[in-house]
């Protein structure tokens, strides 16, 4: 039989929501734009709604209520994932009736287009001052017309002495925090929480917390007795979201960059992420092709060969075929002359539309075709040294393709230069 004791023991909230700073001056990180006249148009009243963007843990709650205690408005806060149109229509109603509000709406970007829009006339006329905030790009979750009545302010992840910081206001605290618990600290054991939590203050008081409450009362705790309660990191990896579009980005520009420690860095936060081998062997692609080119073509081989091992042995086995490929082409010469002369021709013929093709240039086939004496003063180029007619190939000829004396591009410039030689030779 089982038997159930019943406890006085008083809950208290997490740590993390304990500590939370009452105003403006207790906010540490985010230097960026704390102090910053951020602070001034706070305390003069005349910020204005905000959409706060940033990371979990960034700070984006702890800011929207420092904001509301230092303007000392009417404080509602609500959440996108478990709020509706009804709720949304009793705060706006309330703050019409009653006094001006500052509502805080957290994950904003769950709000589809209806509840958005629900929001304009009263951020419009300043009866709400908004705050929202997000994880995800607002460019692409919050509707226009709502952006532009709302000051965007970015939050970075904290930086490990943040996050120090923050850790040892908690141990300080005697009220809020785990001050009286008199427990002591190595330094190292903070530096080791901070490393641990990626930036994320939440998580780092939620580990610090844990550890407390399995330390007795004035007990030590030092870094051995720390990693026991620092699980296997998680990454902050959305496959659809920001951090898919800006690891791929990283992961393109190191290669362009010759940086293979980058390349490789980017690469493995992808796979760890759970990101889909194969569109990144599509990224490789199009980089052997846009940012290599010409200058080594080896490198659309060994991008092309990378994508069949995603699509044929796929996870784990193809992580090493991408790890090849990538590499490769970090260190291979760059050379973007092929998608230049793309985009100048692309542009030529927006501009100046499509000219005929040449009529010595057109199919033979057919009667029509050879009445109208389609090819018939077409040189045959095999009948010329090194297959030079001194023929043209445009009725206008433009010069689109301008070579880089890059790796194996500098052989192809001078043989392009020769062979210009020869076919002007031809022509006279």
């Amino acid at each position: 039989m089982v038997e159930f004791f019943e406890t006085h023991l008083p809950v208290l909230p997490p740590l993390a929501m304990r500590m939370r700073p009452r105003n403006l001056r207790e906010i540490i990180g985010q230097s960026h734009i704390i102090p910053s006249p951020l602070v001034d148009l706070v305390r003069n009243r005349s910020l204005g709604s905000v959409i706060l963007y940033g990371p979990p843990g960034s700070g984006k709650t702890s800011l929207a209520e420092a904001i509301a205690g230092e303007e000392n408005q009417r404080f509602v806060k609500i959440n996108a994932v478990l709020s509706n149109v009804n709720e949304l229509r009793e705060v706006l109603k309330t703050a019409q009736q009653e006094a001006p509000t500052i509502l805080f709406i957290d994950e904003i970007h769950r709000f589809n287009k209806s509840q958005q829009d629900l929001l304009l006339p009263d951020v419009e006329s300043g009866v709400i001052q908004l705050i929202g905030a997000t994880t995800h790009n607002p460019g692409f979750y919050v509707i226009n017309p709502l952006m532009s009545r709302c000051r965007l302010i970015a939050l970075e992840p904290l930086s490990c002495e943040a996050i120090i910081a923050i850790l040892k206001n908690a141990l300080g605290d005697g009220e809020r925090g785990l001050g009286a618990m008199r427990c002591h600290w190595e330094e190292n054991v903070l530096h080791l929480i901070a490393q641990h939590c990626g930036g994320d203050s939440r998580k780092a008081l939620n580990i610090l917390e844990t550890i407390a409450l399995n330390t007795p009362t004035g007990g030590n705790v030092d870094r051995e007795k720390a990693s026991k309660f620092l699980f296997k990191q998680q990454l902050t990896y959305d496959a659809d979201g920001d951090e898919h579009y800006n690891a791929i980005s990283a992961y393109i520009k190191s290669i362009r960059g010759c940086d293979p420690d980058a390349t490789i860095y980017w690469l493995a936060v992808m796979l760890e992420g759970g990101e889909d081998p194969r569109f990144i062997a599509r990224r490789l692609l199009i980089i052997a092709s846009e940012d290599i080119g010409l200058a080594d073509s080896r490198a659309i081989n060994l991008a092309n060969a990378a994508f069949d091992a995603c699509e044929r042995l796929g996870l784990p086995e193809c992580r090493l075929s991408l790890a090849h490929a990538s590499i490769f082409c970090a260190l291979a010469p760059k050379s973007n002359s092929a998608y230049l002369a793309l985009e100048e021709a692309t542009a030529f013929i927006k501009k100046y539309g499509k000219e005929a093709v040449p009529i010595e240039l057109r199919d033979t086939h057919g009667a029509a075709s050879q009445r109208l004496q389609y090819g018939k003063f077409y040189r045959y180029s095999h009948d010329y040294d090194q297959n030079v007619s001194g023929q043209d190939y445009m009725l206008t000829p433009k010069a689109f393709y301008k070579p880089k004396a890059v790796g194996a591009e500098r052989l192809l410039g001078e043989r392009f230069r020769a062979l210009q030689t020869l076919k002007k030779q031809r022509k006279k």
